[in-house]
C-alpha cells in the first residue's frame, strides 16, 4: 500500500473541494435551520459526474474503488458542509452496491443510470423499529402475488425519504421461525417509493436536518416481480456486500468533519485575543487541539488502509469497522474540544462549531454501534466468545 495519494487521487480531492467551495456556511446553515434538502449541491455533485464515482462505467460511473470514494466524502466534510454534505450523496456509493453485483443487466442500466445522473434519489428501508441492529428479526413482509409481492411493514431512520423517488427495501419473504437459518428469508427489492401506500413521517432530530431521517408506514405497497434483486430469500447476503465499504465511508467523512471542526478551533485560537495575548499561545490551548490532530491523522490512515484492502480484494473487516470506531471518536473528540476552545461563542451558531459538534454523535452511533464493533473485534481477531 502507498501511504500518499497518487496524482489522480489529489485530482478527487481537489475537484470535490472545488465544488464544495461554492456552498458555505450561510448556505449550510440556511439548510438546517429550515430542514432543507441541499439540492443546489446535490445537482452540481450530480452535474460533475461525482454521484456515479463507484458505478460501473457502463452505466455513466468512473468504475473507480472506495479509496476513491472515501477521498471524495473525507473533502466534502472537511469543506463545511459536515454530515448534510455526507449524508446528500452518501447512499449513492455504497446503497446500490448490491444491484452492481446482484442485479440483471436490464436492472442495471434502469434504475443506475437516472441515479448516476442525478436524476432520481433513493432512499434506504432496512432498520426497523423492532429490531434495531438485529437485522434478522425484521417482521417487513413481502407476500407473493401474482407478477409480484405485496408488502406491509415499517421501517425507521430512512434518510432521503422526504426527497426519494425509489427505495431499496429488505423484507422478510419467509418468517423467520420458518427459516433454516435466521439470516435466510429475506428479500431484497429496489422499487418505487409510492406515497399512496407508503407514510414517510419525518422524525425531528439533534442535527444533521438538512437531510431528513424519517419513519416509512408501509400498508399494502405491490412491487412487481422485476424489482427484486437476484433470488428470493438471499436479501441478507446481498447486503452484506455493502457493508464494509459503508462503514468505511461513514469513518472518514467523520474524519473529515472533525477536521473541518479542528481547523476552525485552529483559527480562532490564532485570531482571539484576550489578556493582551492570543489564546492559542496558551499551552492549554494548544495541546488539545495537536491531541485532536493526531487521533484523526491515525483515524484516517486506518480508513485508507480498510479501503486499500478492501478495493485489493483482501479481507478488511476488522479495519473497517476499527476505522468507523477510530473516526468517529476522533471526530467527536476534536468537535467537542473546537467548541471549548471558542468558550461562550462555541455555543453560538455564528461560528458553525456547534452545528458540527451535534453532527458529531451521529457516526458513535450508527450505522453501527461502537459496542457492537468491539465484540466483533473480539470474536474475530481475538478469538474470544460471542457475548451475545
Amino acid at each position: 500500500m502507498d501511504i500518499q495519494l497518487s496524482e489522480d487521487q489529489k485530482a478527487i480531492d481537489a475537484s470535490v473541494r472545488q465544488i464544495c467551495a461554492e456552498f458555505d456556511d450561510d448556505y449550510w446553515t440556511r439548510c438546517e435551520e429550515e430542514s432543507t434538502f441541499p439540492t443546489e449541491y446535490y445537482d452540481l455533485m450530480a452535474q460533475n459526474g461525482w454521484l456515479g464515482i463507484t458505478m460501473p462505467e457502463e452505466v455513466g460511473g468512473a468504475g473507480l474503488g472506495v479509496t476513491e470514494a472515501a477521498i471524495m466524502m473525507h473533502a466534502a466534510t472537511s469543506s463545511g458542509g459536515g454530515y448534510s454534505a455526507a449524508s446528500a450523496i452518501h447512499i449513492n456509493l455504497f446503497g446500490p452496491h448490491s444491484i452492481v453485483v446482484h442485479g440483471s443487466p436490464e436492472q442495471k442500466q434502469r434504475w443506475l443510470v437516472p441515479l448516476v445522473k442525478g436524476e432520481q434519489k433513493a432512499c434506504f428501508g432496512v432498520t426497523e423499529p423492532d429490531a434495531g441492529l438485529d437485522t434478522t428479526s425484521i417482521k417487513t413482509f413481502a407476500k407473493k402475488q401474482p407478477g409480484g409481492y405485496l408488502v406491509h411493514g415499517r421501517k425507521m431512520w430512512t434518510s432521503t425519504g422526504q426527497v426519494a423517488d425509489k427505495i431499496l427495501l429488505l423484507t422478510r419473504t419467509t418468517a423467520k421461525e420458518d427459516s433454516r437459518k435466521p439470516t435466510q428469508g429475506m428479500t431484497l427489492f429496489y422499487t418505487d417509493l409510492d406515497r399512496a401506500k407508503c407514510e414517510v413521517r419525518r422524525i425531528r432530530k439533534m442535527g444533521r436536518n438538512a437531510v431528513d431521517s424519517n419513519a416509512v408506514f408501509i400498508d399494502g405497497l405491490f412491487i412487481p416481480e422485476e424489482d427484486r434483486i437476484g433470488e428470493e430469500g438471499r436479501g441478507f447476503e446481498y447486503l452484506l456486500d455493502s457493508l464494509n465499504p459503508e462503514r468505511i465511508l461513514v469513518g472518514i467523512e467523520a474524519v473529515g468533519l472533525g477536521r473541518d471542526a479542528l481547523n476552525r478551533a485552529a483559527q480562532y485560537a490564532k485570531d482571539r485575543v484576550v489578556f493582551g495575548r492570543p489564546i492559542g499561545k496558551n499551552q492549554g490551548i494548544q495541546h488539545p487541539l495537536a491531541e485532536a490532530w493526531t487521533y484523526l491523522e491515525s483515524a484516517y490512515w486506518m480508513l485508507m488502509r480498510a479501503a486499500w484492502l478492501y478495493d485489493n480484494g483482501q479481507p478488511c473487516g476488522a479495519e473497517a469497522n476499527a476505522g468507523k470506531f477510530l473516526g468517529a471518536r476522533a471526530a467527536f473528540d476534536a468537535a467537542t474540544k473546537a467548541v471549548m476552545t471558542h468558550g461562550g461563542m462555541g455555543y453560538a451558531r455564528e461560528y458553525q462549531v456547534e452545528r458540527l459538534f451535534r453532527e458529531a454523535i451521529l457516526p458513535r452511533i450508527a450505522p453501527v454501534t461502537e459496542q457492537l464493533i468491539l465484540s466483533f473485534i473480539a470474536e474475530r481477531v481475538l478469538g474470544l466468545p460471542k457475548s451475545y
